[in-house]
């Protein structure tokens, strides 16, 4: 694989203040530490009618700090619907990237996209099965996520493609044209993308192609427990640039 990422940084890591993670920001720390990783990000979901955030961010900001390990921060929000509108609190995102906000919010393709609202991927399945062609599908969640990239400041976008086997699709379905739109997008925002280990995507075809186009590739775990911080066994397997 000649398409990154380098593995010295998880970009993607919950904790406690995630409903579904188990390890608190100081153990994720710890567990970075041990890892030799130069960069964290810690990130935890929210929604719109989220509230934790500031406290999210006073107590990553108070972990003590080590050698050659950079800690940011983030939030993880899916995309609600085909105009790219972002399932977080609108303070949180007018607040990326300064002082009193986090560093990227994390756009998530939890749910399909759709005009109308949000679609299960069990709707978004039976859809298809009912004619909805898959090119067509694969279109509007592209330029979902594109619109996510250009309302907010500063953008990660969260596993991509993890929702297609879920609809029943896969990245073969995905044209090189609208991967190429996605890729032009994201250099255009300063968007990062992740290479997800959990989820393992996106695959080596779709990543050798956005970084040929200068996709800034991160790595990440999308860790929900400790030990899992900064572990890329999936990633190692396919290989690294």
């Amino acid at each position: 694989m000649s398409g990154g990422p380098v593995l010295d940084g998880d970009h993607h890591v919950h904790s406690t203040f995630s409903d579904d993670a188990v390890s608190s920001p100081q153990e994720n720390l710890d567990a970075a530490v041990r890892a030799g990783l130069a960069t964290v990000r810690m990130v935890d979901h929210v929604r719109t009618t989220t509230t934790y955030v500031p406290d999210f961010l006073a107590v990553v900001r108070a972990l003590p700090a080590h050698d050659g390990l950079t800690v940011l921060t983030g939030v993880e929000a899916k995309i609600l619907d085909a105009s790219g509108a972002i399932d977080a609190p609108p303070d949180v995102l007018a607040a990326v990237g300064t002082t009193e906000g986090v560093d990227r919010v994390l756009l998530a393709d939890h749910q399909f996209p759709g005009p109308d609202g949000p679609w299960s991927p069990r709707v978004t399945a039976e859809r298809i099965a009912a004619g909805l062609a898959p090119a067509d599908a694969v279109e509007m969640l592209v330029l979902a996520t594109v619109r996510a990239m250009r309302s907010v400041a500063r953008a990660q976008v969260a596993h991509p493609f993890s929702l297609l086997p879920k609809i029943g699709l896969t990245e073969d379905d995905v044209s090189d044209e609208v991967l190429d739109a996605f890729a032009a997008a994201a250099v255009e925002t300063g968007t990062t993308v992740e290479v997800n280990e959990k989820w393992r995507c996106p695959g080596p075809r779709v990543r050798d192609r956005w970084a040929s186009a200068g996709v800034e590739l991160v790595a990440a775990s999308d860790a929900h427990h400790e030990p899992d911080v900064g572990r890329y066994p999936w990633l190692r397997s396919v290989g690294r640039s």
